[in-house]
């Protein structure tokens, strides 16, 4: 059996924040017309979802998602896991695309635009993490 280590559930968070910080500058940037609204916001949503997202990794490490003894499998997790996870992502890049630009509807505008391509890239990202060794902890099987 293998287990996570939180090594890999750090590991994951980072590269995935570095995916989402660039696509979060640019859709930011291409809306409010303002490359320095996009940095910000982009490197306020570095710590907000870096935190945000170990937590949403711990929580899915923690759910049994089984049918009849057999865990669900992998592709319908991880597409769960992009589900729940872009809702959390979308309702903070909409509160801080508002706070920093002063505009609920600017917020709005780049929220919404980064659901399809943040859950593509998140998918994407999933895969490459279930293909990948790193930080997974062997375990032995328990004696009976």
């Amino acid at each position: 059996m293998k287990d996570h280590s939180r090594k890999r559930h750090v590991a994951k968070t980072v590269t995935w924040r570095i995916v989402g910080t660039i696509d979060t500058i640019l859709i930011s940037w291409l809306i409010s017309g303002n490359p320095l609204t996009g940095l910000k916001i982009g490197f306020t949503e570095v710590l907000t979802k870096m935190v945000l997202y170990y937590f949403h990794e711990r929580v899915w490490f923690r759910i049994n998602l089984s049918k009849n003894g057999k865990l669900l499998e992998s592709r319908k997790r991880h597409l769960g896991k992009t589900l729940t996870w872009r809702i959390v992502g979308t309702l903070d890049t909409i509160v801080l695309a508002w706070l920093i630009s002063g505009n609920p509807l600017t917020g709005l505008k780049i929220g919404i635009s980064e659901v399809l391509t943040k859950m593509i890239f998140y998918y994407l990202h999933e895969r490459v993490w279930h293909r990948s060794k790193y930080g997974l902890i062997k375990t032995k099987p328990a004696v009976s």
